[in-house]
């Protein structure tokens, strides 16, 4: 019996021809916050002030320092990934800061 993500893979390459693929278990993808938005794919991520950079990516974690002129320019942005459509975001490097919490987008947004 193959491993869950293995099927996973298989169902998918037969639906889809096997084109690209979206795993919901990574932090890649659209995310929402009281009309905000960021996009996150692999280092590379477009800010919620529409800013292009490279960031530490991990699977299930990412961070860059916030570029200028957005708030916070100069502060490390810290995401964790919590769910496949939760992630929390975190502002600095003080930890008893309170965290955001960040849907992934709607589709049709």
């Amino acid at each position: 019996m193959l491993p869950s993500l293995a099927r996973a893979a298989l169902v998918c390459a037969a639906f889809l021809g096997g084109g690209n693929c979206a795993f919901a278990d990574k932090i890649d993808g659209d995310w929402c916050l009281d009309g905000n938005r960021f996009s996150i794919d692999g280092p590379d991520i477009v800010t919620p002030g529409g800013a292009k950079l490279k960031g530490d990516y991990a699977r299930h974690n990412f961070r860059y320092v916030t570029p200028p002129p957005e708030s916070d320019a100069g502060t490390p942005t810290i995401m964790q990934l919590m769910n496949e459509t939760t992630l929390r975001l975190h502002v600095g490097e003080d930890a008893a800061a309170p965290w955001q919490i960040w849907r992934r987008c709607d589709p049709t947004s």
